[in-house]
């Protein structure tokens, strides 16, 4: 007689894990658990340069002085 064996698929997997990570850790500690191993998307080095490249330390003191914090 063979046995047969249901395996579960990669996402079925990934969202039992999920759901025993959240109810024994917590929801904080496990959103703190997933952000240290969840892998971002694109380049934040180069996406930073595209909007911080236009600012100087000049500028910002400049801005700072303007609005008087």
């Amino acid at each position: 007689m063979e046995k047969i064996v249901n395996y579960k698929t990669g996402i079925e997997i990934h969202k039992e894990g999920y759901k025993i990570l959240a109810k024994e850790l917590g929801i904080v500690n496990f959103i703190r658990f997933i952000q240290e191993f969840e892998i971002g998307e694109g380049d934040y080095t180069k996406d930073r340069h595209k909007w911080q490249d236009k600012y100087t330390v000049e500028k910002i003191v400049k801005e700072v002085k303007k609005k008087n914090f």
